[in-house]
Formats: structure tokens, sequence, C-alpha cells
């Protein structure tokens, strides 16, 4: 179980203490307890709270599929060679499926991976991504149930930033990896299907959120072309932020009038950055 691998570096989202683990539940010192999946699974997200938005079951069926393909290959790539030699604990905070932490894992084959979202039906696949991975919902909008200083690299791929709580999870020495869209990516779709485009002041927005907690050490931008058909398309589509506002139905309809095969331009920036001193 993946989580045997995790547990030491969990903490209690109620009171902050330590986990131990049981027959199928976590447990803390003070006895507050959390059920294990059958999936392998935790939900450590408490209270009456709303959470923030979580990819639906129609979105993570989507993401599988296009990134089970292997069409975003290269980044996922550049993404594990961005992590740490040597690096033991690797958290991503918004991991979907778990697909670029197990790509890191399989690069760094003594470290163990701590995959985090909010939705429960991503954790559900992210807990098989990979033998080392532990897979535990919870809300990178709050604080992590991660302990102080205990983690190596924390990746960050198109999900939300929360820099108080990645520098507080880090080491002195960690790396946080975050990887976003450029306003170049899935073109020509965003024009031929009407999808949602990147935002202009999307970087500087990224450098806010993390201002007075990291240094940017390094960036590059990482584009590649590729060939995709209607249900790839329809794919990339639905496991993004456009799936929000359209319906199914609307955008197979575009996606059917485009030619059989579409070159399609993924485009990435990925920045590095480090704790402040």
């Amino acid at each position: 179980m993946g989580l045997t691998d995790i547990v030491e570096y969990l903490t209690c989202p109620v009171c902050g203490a330590g986990f131990d683990l049981g027959d199928r539940v976590l447990r803390c010192a003070q006895g507050h307890a959390f059920d294990i999946a059958r999936q392998g699974y935790v939900s450590l997200l408490t209270g009456s709270q709303a959470p923030g938005t979580a990819d639906s079951t129609a979105m993570v069926a989507a993401r599988e599929a296009f990134l089970g393909a292997g069409y975003f290959g290269p980044l996922a790539e550049a993404v594990a060679g961005a992590c740490r030699t040597g690096a033991k604990v690797v958290a991503d905070a918004g991991a979907g499926t778990g697909h670029y932490l197990a790509g890191a894992l399989d690069r760094l084959p003594g470290a163990v991976g701590i995959a985090l979202d909010v939705s429960k039906h991503a954790i559900r696949r992210a807990a098989r991504a990979h033998p080392r991975l532990g897979a535990v919902v919870a809300d990178v909008w709050r604080p992590l149930p991660v302990g102080d200083g205990t983690v190596d690299v924390v990746l960050n791929v198109f999900a939300p930033r929360n820099g108080a709580e990645f520098a507080r999870v880090l080491k002195d020495d960690g790396v946080l990896v975050v990887v976003t869209p450029t306003s170049r990516h899935l073109q020509p779709l965003v024009e031929r299907l009407g999808l949602l485009s990147v935002d202009e002041s999307k970087e500087r927005r990224v450098a806010e959120s993390l201002s007075g907690h990291f240094v940017e050490t390094g960036r590059s931008v990482h584009e590649f072309g590729m060939t995709l058909g209607h249900g790839a398309i329809e794919a990339v589509v639905g496991m993004g932020p456009s799936a929000w506002h359209t319906e199914p139905e609307v955008m197979r309809r575009k996606v059917m009038k485009l030619p059989e095969t579409s070159n399609v331009t993924a485009s990435f920036r990925m920045s590095i950055f480090q704790p402040a001193p």
C-alpha cells in the first residue's frame, strides 16, 4: 500500500499530530481517525466548508486517456528531470491522476511520492499510478496535511499555488517546480473550438502567488507538436478548464467538423523556485 511509504510525513488536519497506520485507518495520537478507502487512498478533508473546484469523473477519465497515450510525454520528462537528484520525498500539489509524480518517481528510485488533490475521482486513479506513491484527498488552498520541512520537491503542474504552504513543507534546500501553459498552448484549437485562452497576465500572477516565499532560479519553455484525431481532441478539451464551460455534446459536434487529424501545439512554461532565504 502506497500510504505505508508516506504515513510518516503526513499530519492530522485537525490537530497537526503525526499518524499511525492501522487496519484501513490513519489515527493520530489525539485519536482523530481517517478511514482508508478500499482503493488505497485516504481523505484528509475536514469540516463542512466546500473544498476548491474538484475535477469530475469525466474530466479525470479524459485526463487518464490523453496522458496515458503519451501526448504530453516530453513535458513529463522535463518535470521528472527538474526534480533534484537524490530527492527522497516528492509531493505533487494538485496531482490529478498522479501522471507527473509517477514519472518523477521512475527517475528517483529511492524516493516516495505524496499525491495531493481535492478530487477523490483523481486521487482514486493516483493511488494506483506508482507503487511508491501515496494518495491523499486534500485541498491545496487549505493547510496541507504534510509535516514541516519534510519534502525535497514540490510539483505544481496546472494547479493552484499556495506559496506559504509549499514553503512550509519544503526542506530549506528543497525545490518547487511549477508548470503553466503559455498563450500558444493548444493552438489552433483554441480559436477553432472556442476554448478558454491563457490569461496574458498568467506569468505575473504565478510570481505574485509565490512572492515572499520563493525565489525563481530557473525558467524554460517546452513546446512540441502533436497530431491529434477527434478522440484525442475531445480528451484534451475534456480534461482542461474549458470542460467546465462547454456541454460535451456541443463540443463533440464542433470537434467532428475538424479534419480527421489536426496538428496542435503543446506549449508550457516551467519555473524552478527555491525557498526564499
